[in-house]
C-alpha cells in the first residue's frame, strides 16, 4: 500500500499494491502544471485508489478534452489526474506520495518538448518525441 497528500496535508489518499510504472512528460501543460521541467506520474488502477480527506478541497482543471487535473483548492498541490481515455487509472502525481517509491523512472514522454534548460541526459525510452 502507498499514501501520499498535498503539500498543507487537508487531502490524504492511498491505494493498493506499489507503483508499477513511473513515466516522466515534457509537455508544456506537464511543465506548467508541475512548475518543474517535467511530470512525475504513475498509473493506479481506480478501484485501488481511495481518497481518506479533504474531498471537499479538490478541484479539478480540464486541461484538455477529456483530462482533469485535480488538486488542492486550499494549496495548489497537483495530486492525481485522469483521461476519458483510460477511465480504469488514475495518474498519482509521484511528489504528492509520503513516500519513496523504491524504483526509478520507466520513460520519458515527449521529451523532444523538454524545456532548453533541462538537463535531462539518460538511456531511458522515448516516446512522442
Amino acid at each position: 500500500m502507498q499514501a501520499g497528500s498535498c503539500l498543507c496535508g487537508s487531502i490524504r489518499y492511498q491505494f493498493d499494491g506499489e507503483v508499477t510504472r513511473i513515466g516522466l512528460c515534457h509537455c508544456a501543460m506537464c511543465r506548467k502544471a508541475s512548475g518543474s521541467a517535467f511530470a512525475a506520474n504513475a498509473p493506479v488502477p481506480r478501484d485501488q485508489f481511495r481518497l481518506l480527506s479533504g474531498s471537499e478541497l479538490l478541484k479539478a482543471y480540464a486541461s484538455s478534452p477529456g483530462k482533469k487535473r485535480w488538486f488542492c483548492s486550499n494549496c495548489g498541490s497537483p495530486v492525481y489526474s485522469e483521461s476519458a481515455s483510460y477511465p480504469e487509472l488514475v495518474r498519482i502525481r509521484l511528489g504528492s506520495l509520503d513516500q519513496p517509491v523504491g524504483r526509478t523512472p520507466d520513460y520519458h514522454y515527449l521529451l523532444g518538448a523538454k524545456a532548453d534548460w533541462d538537463t535531462t541526459d539518460d538511456e531511458l525510452p522515448r516516446f512522442g518525441d
